[in-house]
């Protein structure tokens, strides 16, 4: 049984106790959040779990073998620097960190403790992904785009703007999908609610292998939408989170591409398919990353969530982030 610690009772804290203690593989001890309220509620819904204020006060405790941090992204790499230097397992809320530079001090960290370093990109054990993964292996074909619809009204953060609340997901899905960086990226956004943390936010991604990435990103839309969409020169598929019905998509469509000395004379040929919606099984997917924790705990091994691939996310955070700033900093000398 492995004896974990959450930091963290705000929005996610409470769904990784919940999932924690639904596993045959965990053991809750103590939770860790500076607000009454939060430790209030923590002790109304498990009253065997300790609640502390200080996240310090849970690091120090020797029975605690593993911790998971749930708390602003400003916060994440101190609190699990302190975690694996104490020699604890440690699973961190997406993102990883703030800075490329913090990632890489943490997985050097965890390598020399010997301690396991994940992070929680939760998408990336949805089943709807994995069959994503599986048909570009099988069936999609050469990939042209990855197009992400992902916005909603609210969450606003206090701490992050809607690039670094929202893009870690696709960054993540992308990285899995695609195995390989893009080579530049654009990015625009507006500041509405906070001038110095913009709430709506388009990146364009752009691959050696011709293939483009958009992502919509929004804290301002009237309704919810998770919408991802991939097109292959033999298939194009959809992926409709929010559709519990038929999640994903399989549109047996395409282009067929004429030889180049053609291309000015004849137009390319469409080829319109049939649609087909597979069964996808429902599974909460942060029950999957609790089973992956414990998994790479016990037996040692690497993950497609460990703290190189979130460093990985960090250093696409960090590229968009420059864009971002630049494409801001143009928009407010146009209209100075």
């Amino acid at each position: 049984m492995i004896r974990v610690g959450v930091i963290g009772y705000g929005y996610w804290g409470p769904n990784l106790v919940r999932n924690f203690i639904s596993s045959r593989q965990f053991q809750v001890l103590a939770v860790a959040d500076p607000r009454a309220a939060a430790r209030e509620a923590l002790a109304r819904s498990y009253p065997g779990v300790l609640a502390v204020a200080d996240p310090s006060e849970l690091l120090a405790r020797a029975d605690i073998d593993a911790v998971a941090i749930a708390t602003p992204v400003a916060t994440h790499y101190d609190l699990a620097a302190k975690a694996l230097k104490k020699g604890k397992h440690v699973l961190v809320e997406k993102p990883l960190c703030m800075r490329v530079e913090e990632g890489n001090e943490l997985v050097a960290l965890a390598k020399r403790r010997g301690v396991t370093l994940l992070v929680d990109h939760v998408f990336l054990f949805h089943n709807a992904v994995r069959k994503l993964k599986e048909l570009m292996s099988d069936s999609i074909g050469k990939v042209s785009y990855y197009d992400s619809l992902r916005i909603n009204l609210g969450l606003f953060q206090p701490d992050v703007n809607v690039l670094w609340d929202l893009a870690p997901h696709d960054f993540a899905i992308m990285n899995y999908l695609f195995d390989h960086d893009p080579e530049h990226i654009e990015a625009t956004g507006y500041c509405h609610v906070n001038a110095h943390l913009p709430d709506i936010a388009y990146v364009t991604a752009h691959y050696q292998s011709h293939m483009i990435a958009h992502l919509n990103l929004s804290w301002m839309s009237p309704v919810k939408v998770r919408r991802i969409a991939v097109g292959g020169n033999r298939q194009m598929v959809v992926w409709d989170d929010l559709n519990l019905e038929e999640r994903i998509k399989i549109y047996d469509s395409g282009i067929e591409f004429r030889p180049e000395s053609e291309r000015l004379a004849i137009v390319p040929s469409y080829r319109i398919g049939d649609v087909s919606s597979p069964r996808i099984v429902h599974r909460e997917a942060l029950g999957a990353v609790v089973e992956e924790f414990a998994r790479v705990i016990t037996e040692k091994t690497g993950s497609i969530i460990d703290g190189s691939q979130g460093v990985r996310v960090v250093r696409l955070l960090e590229r968009a982030q420059a864009a971002l700033d630049r494409s801001l900093q143009a928009a407010r000398t146009l209209t100075s």
